[in-house]
């Protein structure tokens, strides 16, 4: 089958090659045959080496496919059933799943860099990205790192719920709580921004400030919510026009120490910063005691939409249903497999919110 393959880290392009078998069936697995995959900022970040991700692997953690085979003991999927890949299931007995935090579950970690693809010219094994890989046209991944999905929602929407439209929507609904009537500020206005707009709209919030260097990016987070989109050098102004000198809640969407503190800083007295950006362990954010003290802002990381993933799943595709988020709109490129490469460099340079990558 196809597949496309980061042999080392660092490297900008993919391999895409047509000698790759998915390994690993039997007991307590799935062999799913992928059908859409879209791609996520993360994987470019696990390419760089800025999240941790052994190569060789097979990137792509945004996907949705049919299950076309379960190993014993699996329950609650069979083959047939529609899917979206979990890059970071839970594991249901642990202190986190218990506390019905189950999206803070590191158990699947364990499983990072177990091989999942066999490259037939040298032998060579290969991961699928924090256990999935869904830039294949078949994977066997765990059991517990798929979600039944409905079959009437399309492959292409499924797959962005696989990640960025979760964690954003999450983040508002469910880390931030967003109140109806409240000011919000997104910074960054990728897919998770993006998602994060519609979910703050959602929660009936009066005014969303989308910021953004791009203008192109700045100009589609309208169309989905926002009511006005600046540019960074703009922000501290819009914040002190506000009635008590900023928002009630600033989304970072970005994932680096410094917009984090333009976030901090933007917020009221009082008001939340929502961290949602995937940042290097390396960049440290900065804060006084002082200020800390002083002006009780709330710094509120959301990691995979701040719940129970299943949970916000199911929530995302009910507002789908009823039509009050926008799915197809958030896919703005469709490629085949073999131009994956080609996907990266749009999403590097800002021109994608969403590519999808057919998988047939």
């Amino acid at each position: 089958m196809r597949a496309a393959v980061l042999h080392k880290t660092g490297q900008d392009t993919l391999d895409v090659r047509e000698d790759v078998t998915a390994v690993g069936f039997g007991p307590g697995t799935v062999r799913v045959r992928m059908r859409a995959a879209s791609l996520c900022h993360s994987d470019l970040s696990a390419m760089s080496g800025v999240l941790p991700q052994p190569a060789p692997f097979v990137p792509g953690h945004e996907g949705a496919g049919d299950v076309v085979e379960v190993g014993e003991g699996v329950t609650g999927v069979a083959p047939g059933d529609r899917v979206v890949l979990c890059w970071m299931p839970p594991c249901g007995r642990c202190a986190h799943c218990d506390r019905g935090r189950g999206h803070l579950c590191v158990a699947s970690l364990r499983r990072l860099g177990a091989p999942g693809f066999r490259l037939a010219e040298d032998g060579t094994e290969a991961s699928g990205f924090y256990g999935t890989g869904a830039f294949a046209e078949e994977v066997v991944v765990a059991a517990d790192a798929v979600i039944k999905v409905p079959a009437d929602l399309p492959y292409e929407a499924a797959a962005l719920i696989g990640c960025g439209v979760t964690t954003g929507i999450g983040a508002a609904v469910n880390t931030a709580r967003v109140e109806p009537g409240s000011t919000v500020a997104v910074i960054g206005a990728g897919g998770v921004g993006v998602a994060t707009v519609q979910g703050a709209r959602v929660c009936g919030a009066a005014r969303i400030t989308v910021v953004d260097p791009v203008a192109s990016r700045r100009e589609r987070a309208l169309a989905f919510g926002a009511t006005e989109a600046i540019a960074p050098e703009e922000l501290k102004a819009a914040a002190k026009g506000l009635p008590g000198g900023g928002f009630d809640y600033v989304f970072e969407a970005v994932g680096r120490a410094a917009t984090v503190r333009a976030g901090y800083d933007a917020a009221r007295r009082g008001g939340a910063v929502v961290v949602i950006g995937a940042g290097a362990q390396d960049d440290l954010a900065q804060f006084t005691m002082g200020e800390l003290f002083f002006n009780e802002k709330r710094l509120l990381p959301s990691l995979y939409g701040g719940a129970p993933v299943a949970r916000t799943v199911g929530l995302v595709v009910d507002l789908w249903r009823a039509g009050r988020i926008d799915l197809d709109g958030m896919i703005t490129h469709r490629v085949g497999l073999a131009d994956v490469n080609l996907a990266i460099e749009q999403m590097r340079g800002g021109e994608a919110l969403r590519t999808v990558v057919s998988l047939g």
